[in-house]
């Protein structure tokens, strides 16, 4: 609030010492190709107290003196300067300003590898990975989902357990049978083995 009246007295002093004010106003754009606009930029006018900061949009508005300077200001941008005309006859001034990246050089980082895989390995196996209550809770969570969606399979962990064996020691039976020279025989052979139906049926009653 004190910026604002301090504003508002120098606007004032302008006026009563004659000298004309001027509103400029414009974009803050990045010098390249891209042509972005700069928000959050900080402007203010040398010698003066008047300050102020570029938009989201990077627009800016600002009274000043034709003949004053403007000086721009964002951090990773070099400093920039906006002369007003000191021949301007209006009450308004458009500008855009083109701030350059500031591009600072960092030392030389020379990364080297493990002398040997062996050494990598060691120290893989010394890490220790903090077990958090986050990711407890997660593991509880996932617990919690198999058995609820083993309950709503109607079977317990045990004979899903079972299921699965089974099933696996079925498909390595015929993983040779399905694909080769008999392969269809061995299909045939599977609908027409009854123990197979049984346990289809069995597990339809089960649901």
């Amino acid at each position: 609030m004190s910026r604002f009246f301090a504003a508002i007295l120098w606007g004032a002093s302008l006026v009563l010492s004659g000298q004309s004010v001027v509103q400029v106003s414009g974009v803050v754009l990045t010098q390249d190709s891209t042509l972005q606009t700069v928000p959050n930029a900080r402007l203010w006018v040398a010698k003066r107290g008047t300050t102020t900061t570029t938009g989201d949009d990077g627009f800016f508005s600002i009274t000043a003196v034709p003949g004053d300077t403007l000086k721009f200001r964002r951090f990773g941008f070099e400093e920039e300067q906006l002369w007003v005309p000191d021949s301007l006859h209006g009450k308004s001034y458009l500008a855009t300003v083109f701030m350059r990246w500031n591009r600072i050089e960092l030392d030389e980082v020379v990364l080297y590898p493990w002398p040997r895989p062996e050494d990598l390995n060691r120290e893989l196996l010394r890490m220790e990975i903090e077990t958090t209550q986050r990711d407890i809770a997660l593991r509880n969570l996932a617990i919690q989902a198999l058995k609820e969606k083993a309950a709503a399979m109607g079977m317990s962990s045990n004979e899903m357990q079972r299921y699965i064996i089974q099933a696996q020691e079925q498909q390595l039976y015929n993983s040779g049978r399905y694909y080769g020279s008999n392969g269809a025989t061995a299909i045939l052979g599977r609908l027409s083995d009854p123990f197979a139906w049984a346990q289809f049926f069995e597990s339809l009653k089960k649901r």
